[in-house]
């Protein structure tokens, strides 16, 4: 199952390189998980899909299963699940045959809704993104997550693991980067014609707004801010490639600003991987704020990259197991910031990656101690004896109050976020505080009393 054509492609790798074992027939069940999928192209209908086609003996829509529903609101009633698995072997053609599934986001829907339906089928997660390297989102059926083997996922930080679905003990296995790089080397010549933009500093666009983590004027503001940055660091030639489902506006914006720094801005209309940019275009700098691709920039093509704006979203992220947080933590330790002029040219990286691996699962338990409680003592050492300036950013006072964990309330107070009788008379108190609030808000009385 791919949503994507990234994930397509981390697919294709890993079938290249023969991370699968025999199958008398593959199918890739492609879904539009966007918001409108009637007005966005669709995985198949990509520029370049027909390159990882060869890979697959069909190709089925899982929009076109579940219409009129949105692949991402639906799933299956519990008592539905035996009609819906035999309607979907009838309607692929799959009859009884014994079936495997590799799908991505397993913790979301779809991909948990295809797992549900097939209740016996053994499950291979595979990450195309930063994601992974975090904890699980939300607690997963055992039913369900019980039956995944293992977790296929690119090496984009070197030596560091996953954290994604470890409660169930799934091992971490790596697509090959050689493999993937020679996949994406297929999509090179893919798509219409690119601007003639000699070696320019490429912008990345995440559509942050529709996520909800920042406002749209907050988030033209962070483009902005990404332009200045190249600009700052001797970039006239400036290539925007905008999220595909971004308004129009985003582009607006960034235009009159670029006419007030005296660059040369072009935009991007082509729906293309940023992965075909770096090898058509060879950018001599790439600037984004969490994006994969600054990842992918950095370590699969040897590209100068900067990333604008995680340390605004590592307080703004909410709430604070927010799934974006160890994809921010992760390219704010180890990425340079545009005023770090020197960083940026050498491409010299932060953290090391002990340490990057320690504040992740220390950043990993804070986000979702219910379901990596085994890693308490571990994000207990580590705060004690790590805390300080630089790693405080990613952490804050009120989720290591909340927790007990060292760096919250000072040591002796220490007892009381544990202490039964204080949090019960903080729900009182809280409770008391929004009943006044309800009365104050309360309209006056009218007519005789």
């Amino acid at each position: 199952m791919a949503s994507t054509l990234y994930g397509t492609a981390t697919l294709a790798a890993a079938l290249d390189s023969g991370c699968f074992a025999p199958a008398d027939r593959r199918i890739l069940l492609v879904s539009n998980n966007a918001v409108t999928p009637e007005t966005t192209p669709s995985v198949d209908e990509m520029p370049g899909f027909e390159r990882l086609r060869s890979r697959f003996d069909d190709v089925v829509s899982w929009n076109d299963a579940v219409f009129p529903f949105h692949p991402g609101g639906w799933e299956p009633r519990l008592d539905d699940v035996p009609l819906w698995e035999r309607y979907l072997r009838l309607a692929w053609g799959v009859g009884d045959d014994d079936v495997s599934l590799a799908v991505e986001s397993l913790q979301v829907h779809p991909a948990l809704g295809v797992a549900q339906i097939f209740t016996d089928a053994p499950v291979t997660v595979y990450a195309d993104g930063l994601m992974s390297y975090g904890p699980t989102r939300n607690k997963i059926d055992p039913l369900v997550g019980t039956r995944v083997e293992r977790l296929l996922h690119l090496d984009l930080v070197p030596g560091l693991r996953p954290l994604l679905l470890t409660e169930f003990g799934v091992a971490s296995e790596v697509v090959p980067t050689p493999a993937f790089t020679k996949v994406l080397a297929e999509l090179v010549d893919t798509g219409a014609a690119l601007p003639d933009v000699e070696e320019p500093a490429l912008l990345l666009g995440q559509y942050l707004s529709a996520l909800r983590i920042l406002s749209v004027e907050e988030e033209e503001d962070l483009h902005v801010r990404m332009l200045k940055g190249a600009v700052e660091l001797g970039h006239t030639r400036v290539l925007f490639k905008p999220h595909p489902t971004a308004p129009a506006r985003f582009t607006r914006t960034l235009e009159r600003a670029a006419e007030r720094l005296g660059a040369d801005l072009t935009v991007l209309d082509t729906p293309l991987l940023a992965e075909v940019l770096y090898q058509r275009m060879r950018p001599a700098l790439v600037v984004g704020c969490f994006s994969t691709a600054l990842l992918t920039a950095s370590e699969l093509y040897g590209l100068p990259v900067a990333r604008v704006g995680t340390d605004t979203l590592l307080k703004r992220l909410t709430p604070y197991e927010n799934s974006n947080r160890v994809p921010v933590t992760i390219v704010h330790a180890l990425l340079p910031a545009p005023d770090d002029r020197a960083a940026v040219a050498e491409r010299r990286g932060g953290m090391d990656t002990e340490a990057l691996a320690g504040l992740v699962r220390a950043v990993g338990f804070a986000m979702q101690p219910k379901i990596l409680p085994e890693l308490r003592d571990e994000t207990e050492r580590y705060l004690s004896t790590r805390l300080d300036d630089g790693t405080r950013t990613y952490f804050t006072k009120k989720r290591l109050t909340s927790l007990g964990l060292p760096g919250g309330v000072p040591a002796q107070l220490g007892f009381l976020p544990r202490n039964a009788t204080v949090r019960r008379v903080a729900r009182t108190a809280r409770s008391l505080r929004r009943a006044v609030a309800r009365r104050r808000a309360a309209p006056a009385p009218t007519g005789e009393q």
